[in-house]
């Protein structure tokens, strides 16, 4: 008993030693991405611990010096009683950052099952230390603490050779943790002078994206309908596993093993405190976005895009449906008001109007890649509450000749061509969309603005609002969202020349 009592205390000590070690060697750690990731119940309190420098500062070096004191503590077992108790209080902290009960379960950092976690398990570990009799091998049998009586040595002249042996063979183990400790120690400090900072702590991993606490302050919004939106909104195909990637075909693959649910729902709640208030989504992700509302109770506005082409027929049930799942806003996949406007079929385009606002009373909207369809829309009295359109400059590398390019050519396909269209561009002709948004008295929101990754956020985003955008929706990945927003704060802080009024 005494020896499995020494051997589970030291390997406890040594994850707290060592979590402290690799936190100290890391030398630019801090717990704010820690600390401003807590969805729990109490995550108001671990906010305000990060909001102030000097609060986050105390806490750094609280955490730090506990971790490391604690676990040298239960390592070499001297006061390990206290340090068992003091490290269960450290661990139910850590656990009621995200607790993996009620709305933070999926949101949560750490590996989770439901209630009992490995920091549960620790920290009930480290109780039975604290409530056992049995303290295992340790220090503190040869130096008791202070206000102890020490245990007169026993006089070699009169006691027994057996008894003898027996007293220095207690004292011996007593002191096996100190060459365990210099074997850790040194291969610990080896490991981090080959490889640098140990990312596998998971503790200790650095995300290089910007935090919370650098944005530069509140992204604008405007209203569409009875709906105030963020000016910048999230798209939705990186968390759909949804990639413009021209003829990478591995990229769709890598996207979605990333974006896990789990990492979905990181992503949705760091834009959220980035201040953007809305994504854009395919249809195949309500699901995800109303288990995402449901479990954290977001009050995020959720626009879904419905595709009625293939499936005519389905139209009201996919319509009916988006609003059962709590959408927000309802939208038309652009590429069905390109297909509608090459094949001369507006009456799908008032169905959608139709059912969306005059049987749900929805806000909605219609998205188009040509500025032909638009053109269609107007020619046939449809009239949305918002365009979406494709917006951005064509001065990128794998944009393909003007001269070879259709208003349709997104919805007839990718061709093998080089010099034509594949996956590459989504807005074939930049100066008639300007034009014709400049006209516009409809709010509009600005898709692709980024070209799929070919173009730098600051440049596509000036251009779009320059250009009359209201609102852009861009796809993000999570270590994105903040230096988006600050990028987009920016640019509308700093817009000239644009000519155009708002309309949202």
């Amino acid at each position: 008993m005494k020896t499995a009592v020494t051997i589970l205390r030291m390997a406890v000590g040594w994850h707290f030693l060592y979590e402290g070690y690799v936190k100290v060697a890391a030398e630019n750690w801090t717990s704010e991405g820690f600390l401003n990731s807590a969805s729990g119940f109490l995550s108001g309190f671990y906010r305000w611990l990060a909001v102030s420098p000097v609060r986050l500062q105390v806490t750094d070096s609280l955490n730090v010096c506990g971790l490391i004191l604690i676990g040298l503590s239960l390592f070499i077992g001297y006061l390990s009683k206290w340090a068992a108790l003091c490290g269960a209080l450290l661990l139910t902290l850590y656990y009621f950052v995200c607790p993996p009960f009620g709305l933070s379960m999926l949101s949560a950092t750490d590996e989770n099952a439901f209630i009992v976690n490995k920091l549960f398990v620790e920290a009930a570990l480290l109780l039975f230390l604290f409530c056992s009799k049995e303290k295992g091998y340790g220090l503190e049998a040869l130096l008791p603490f202070p206000n102890r009586k020490r245990q007169a040595a026993p006089d070699e002249g009169t006691v027994a050779p057996e008894e003898l042996r027996r007293t220095r063979r207690e004292a011996i183990r007593n002191l096996v943790s100190l060459p365990v400790l210099g074997v850790a120690g040194w291969g610990a400090h080896e490991s981090h002078k080959r490889y640098g900072a140990d990312v596998v702590s998971g503790s200790t991993i650095q995300l290089r994206h910007t935090a919370l606490s650098e944005l530069k302050g509140e992204l604008p919004t405007g209203k569409i309908g009875n709906h105030t939106l963020s000016r910048l909104i999230m798209g939705g195909n990186l968390i759909g596993g949804y990639a413009h990637s021209r003829d990478l075909s591995y990229v769709h693959t890598l996207f979605r093993n990333y974006n896990t649910e789990k990492k979905i729902f990181e992503t949705l709640i760091l834009g959220e405190q980035a201040g953007m208030n809305a994504i854009n989504i395919a249809y195949s992700s309500m699901p995800v976005l109303a288990k995402y509302k449901k479990l954290t109770g977001s009050k995020l506005k959720v626009i879904v895009q419905v595709d009625i082409y293939e499936e005519p027929d389905r139209m009201y049930s996919e319509i009916d449906e988006a609003v059962d799942y709590g959408m927000d806003i309802l939208q038309l996949w652009g590429g069905v008001a390109d297909i509608c406007s090459r094949d001369n079929k507006p009456e799908l385009l008032h169905r959608f109007l139709d059912r969306a606002r005059g049987h749900h009373g929805y806000v909605a909207g219609l998205g188009a890649h040509a500025v032909d369809a638009l053109l269609f829309c107007d020619r046939h009295g449809v009239i949305p509450d918002y365009y979406m359109k494709t917006m951005h400059h064509d001065r990128y590398w794998s944009a393909h000749p003007r001269e070879n390019r259709t208003p349709y050519e997104m919805v007839n396909g990718d061709t093998d061509d080089h010099n034509q269209y594949h996956d590459n561009l989504f807005c074939p002709y930049p100066e008639r969309t300007v034009e014709y948004i400049h006209h516009s008295r409809l709010p509009v929101m600005g898709f692709k603005v980024l070209a799929g990754g070919a173009i730098q956020p600051r440049d596509g985003f000036e251009w779009a609002f320059r250009n009359g955008a209201d609102f852009i929706c861009a796809g993000m990945f999570d270590f994105q969202l903040v230096e988006d927003a600050n990028i987009c704060i920016d640019v509308l802080q700093n817009l000239e020349n644009r000519q155009r009024a708002w309309y949202g």
